[in-house]
């Protein structure tokens, strides 16, 4: 049922998924709503994409939206559904002091996980300029990674490290001695990120690394490989991370268009979704039942 139980059974949900032998898969969203749609559609996990949230507040994917905002559309989420979610927390939002605190605020509204990387605070997204993207000091994160583990209450939350060596174009020996540096440092997974239109990279680094610890990969620019060579090659985790988002954009701008052009709603009616649908959505059978159970009946007006 969605929104309901323990934190704890979330993390130990997200726990699992990235540790058994059979590929997991994550899915983004970034609000309530998405969220709900991805726990319908039956994934058994979502990935709080931060280039999604701040989309769709509006701002570029560069820590414009605050980390406690970011916080409050997680909260949303998390109380929509009853599946795991792993946040896309960025760089953490600071130094080691702020990934303590983002922690003990994530465990608190039942996030499961906080997937960090290993870029400077504030953030560029990986596809804008990365080879310019500076990296962090390898051994300063690898302190941010033992204070998030040292700050959760739940033995079971996760922490991924995630490594942008490929993509700042450090090579893959500088990407491995990260992820080990990482997995000292008590991560629970490593998420190699590549921007290459094919997986080399990736499968690269897996045959290399072995299975040290679960690796997650995000085949936004190599979409084109089968899912099933990531399986083989025994990946943990695939996470799609940003397509609830864009796909929502292009619906969005043809109905504005199409309104806009047309200046009536008997094109557009037809294919969005019912109002029937979002009420259903959002609970409003639960909300009536409950008005019946708790708020006082009144006498009907006298004629």
């Amino acid at each position: 049922m969605s929104g309901t139980g323990p934190a704890s059974n979330k993390t130990a949900t997200l726990r699992h998924l990235l540790a058994r032998p059979e590929i997991s898969f994550l899915m983004e969203a970034h609000n309530g709503l998405s969220a709900k749609l991805v726990e319908r559609a039956g994934f058994e996990g979502i990935w709080a994409s931060g280039l999604s949230i701040a989309a769709a507040l509006g701002v570029r994917d560069s820590n414009e939206a605050s980390w406690t905002q970011v916080l409050e559309v997680a909260e949303f989420m998390s109380d929509a559904t009853g599946i795991p979610i792993l946040l896309d927390g960025d760089t953490g939002y600071g130094n080691f002091n702020s990934v303590r605190r983002l922690v003990r605020k994530l465990e608190q509204r039942g996030i499961a996980g906080v997937c960090i990387e290993d870029k400077l605070f504030p953030k560029t997204n990986s596809f804008v300029r990365g080879g310019t993207q500076p990296l962090a000091d390898a051994e300063e994160f690898a302190g941010k990674i033992q204070a998030a583990k040292a700050s959760q209450h739940d033995p079971d939350f996760v922490v991924v490290a995630r490594t942008e060596a490929l993509i700042a174009g450090e090579g893959p020996a500088e990407a491995l001695r990260r992820a080990e540096l990482y997995r000292c440092a008590g991560a629970d997974a490593i998420l190699i990120h590549s921007a290459r239109s094919d997986p080399s990279e990736i499968l690269a680094f897996k045959a290399e690394w072995g299975d040290r610890l679960p690796v997650v990969i995000v085949p936004t620019t190599y979409y084109t490989t089968p899912t099933e060579v990531f399986a083989e090659e025994g990946i943990s985790t695939v996470v799609w991370a940003n397509h609830l988002m864009r796909s929502a954009l292009r619906a969005m701008q043809l109905t504005a268009a199409t309104i806009h052009s047309e200046q009536h709603l008997r094109n557009v009616e037809v294919t969005v979704a019912s109002l029937a649908e979002v009420f259903e959505l959002q609970g409003e059978d639960e909300l009536a039942e409950a008005e019946q159970r708790w708020l006082p009946r009144r006498n009907a007006p006298r004629r």
